[in-house]
């Protein structure tokens, strides 16, 4: 079954090179490609999308705020920010948004079609510079009593690998677990933080 995707980007070149990028392979859907957001709500319902590959920069209603109603609507759809901006404060709200990933437009294509697969089975791809500033974000010292706390010291391993860009099977090579391991811890850190995804997760774990 092909991962369907919906894109936002307003830069029609680029927009039409994304199409272009999906086009023709059997595992991904483009079910649309927009110019901006402003229809997400319907887009959304109408498409049930298993990824949105966003922009942050969009007219009317910016890619941030999109991804809140994704979040919102579809829970279970991921969101995939692809934009310019790399600085500390857009890194945060998008996570907070709950974006799952996190891409320059400076991308490789093929790096963009691994991230799409990527963040549709579960992890959380992220540009190396995006995935430092990730971890900027985390506190220096670990605080008393956070949600941080409620985790094992194996579990928050596998969160902080998850945060800096790694793919589950990225996670299982360096912590030399199987990935059905790093799947279980998942679930686990899921239900301790009661969240739904790695982004929620980070955010409540380390950006709070």
């Amino acid at each position: 079954m092909p991962i369907r995707i919906l894109l936002y980007e307003d830069n029609a070149p680029l927009r039409e090179s994304l199409q272009l990028l999906f086009s023709g392979l059997p595992q991904f859907d483009l079910a649309g490609a927009f110019g901006d957001c402003m229809n997400i709500e319907k887009e959304i319902q109408q498409h049930t999308p298993d990824v949105v590959l966003m922009d942050i920069d969009l007219p009317g209603r910016n890619g941030i705020e999109a991804a809140h109603i994704v979040k919102r609507l579809a829970p279970g759809t991921e969101v995939l920010m692809l934009t310019v901006f790399d600085d500390n404060d857009k890194v945060f709200q998008a996570v907070c948004a709950g974006a799952s990933g996190y891409l320059l437009k400076k991308t490789p294509p093929s790096k963009i079609l691994e991230a799409v697969e990527d963040i549709y089975n579960g992890g959380a791809p992220m540009s190396p510079s995006i995935a430092r500033k990730v971890l900027e974000l985390f506190p220096r010292a670990p605080a008393v009593n956070t949600e941080l706390d409620k985790l094992t010291p194996r579990e928050q391993a596998v969160l902080r690998s998850l945060a800096s860009g790694n793919s589950y099977k990225m996670v299982a090579d360096e912590l030399q677990i199987s990935i059905e391991t790093v799947r279980t811890h998942i679930k686990r850190i899921y239900e301790k933080l009661h969240v739904h995804s790695v982004s929620e997760a980070i955010s409540k774990a380390f950006l709070k």
